[in-house]
């Protein structure tokens, strides 16, 4: 079990890895582009090799790339459908060259097209956007805080998407993010919730297919629906439900990506990393 951050790629993405360990991160994960869209930063085999051989000298264990933050599978307009799938299809060619071991991404909104329509959409957009993909980072889909019609709010809606007949053969894996799951009513603020939480991911989803985990406290009340992340045990989840995720047993090969604010995140990493310790 490892811990690192959502670390920055200002000034070349050969700067990330040396970034995190400036941090005290052992892996770390960034976007190869702006989140919000715009200009694309060039990536060649030079880059990737320089990437890679930085993460070697900042003795990163692994690193993720999430996607955009503008991604909607389901949307009502074609042009936001069509640059999802490509985007996301050239961030995992992008994510492969650099060696990254997983791409998350957010699946976006039924609110355009409405649920029944915008599932049909979804689970087709996916398969076209996986469709003969021969790289070697594996793409996870990410569990959302469970707003008005965002996608993926239950680990019902997640085993719909992941295990559905046309996308079963991707085996796409989940990211669970710590405050997603808080706030759209999985309660992890103990061990004994802990255990019934995972219990039922293993039940309804699959534990094999949870791959990382986005560690993040909340600054919102339990089941609020409303994504506000808060520094580790500064929110309403608390010191002793993180040290609950981090001494349970079927996470001990799970890595977790704070995506904190960078005012306190060496602070965070220092107490996860006492309580892995001291587990």
């Amino acid at each position: 079990m490892y811990f690192g951050a959502h670390v920055s790629i200002a000034g070349g993405l050969v700067n990330a890895p040396l970034n995190a360990a400036k941090i005290g991160c052992e892996v770390f994960q960034i976007f190869t582009r702006s989140p919000q869209g715009g200009w694309t930063p060039e990536l060649n085999a030079k880059i990737a090799t320089d990437f890679k051989a930085a993460c070697k000298t900042a003795k990163q264990k692994e690193w993720y790339v999430h996607t955009p933050y503008f991604i909607n599978f389901a949307s009502s307009n074609p042009r936001i459908k069509h640059a999802s799938i490509s985007i996301v299809r050239q961030e995992l060619e992008r994510a492969s060259m650099l060696g990254a071991k997983f791409l998350m991404t957010h699946l976006g909104s039924y609110a355009s097209l409405g649920k029944e329509k915008g599932f049909v959409q979804l689970i087709a957009a996916l398969d076209a956007t996986l469709k003969g993909y021969k790289g070697k980072t594996k793409f996870l889909i990410e569990i959302s805080a469970g707003a008005g019609d965002i996608i993926g709010g239950t680990f019902e809606d997640m085993a719909k998407i992941v295990l559905h007949p046309t996308l079963k053969k991707y085996d796409i894996g989940v990211c669970f993010d710590t405050q997603h799951a808080f706030a759209s009513g999985y309660d992890i603020r103990d061990k004994s919730l802990v255990d019934k939480t995972l219990a039922h991911f293993d039940k309804t989803i699959g534990l094999k297919r949870l791959k990382m985990s986005h560690c993040n406290d909340s600054k919102t009340e339990f089941n609020s629906h409303s994504d506000h992340h808060a520094h580790i045990g500064k929110g309403k989840i608390g010191n002793d439900g993180f040290a609950a995720l981090i001494s349970d047993k079927r996470l001990a090969k799970i890595n977790f990506i704070l995506e904190t604010k960078p005012d306190m995140v060496e602070d965070d990493l220092v107490l996860l990393k006492k309580l892995r310790d001291n587990k």
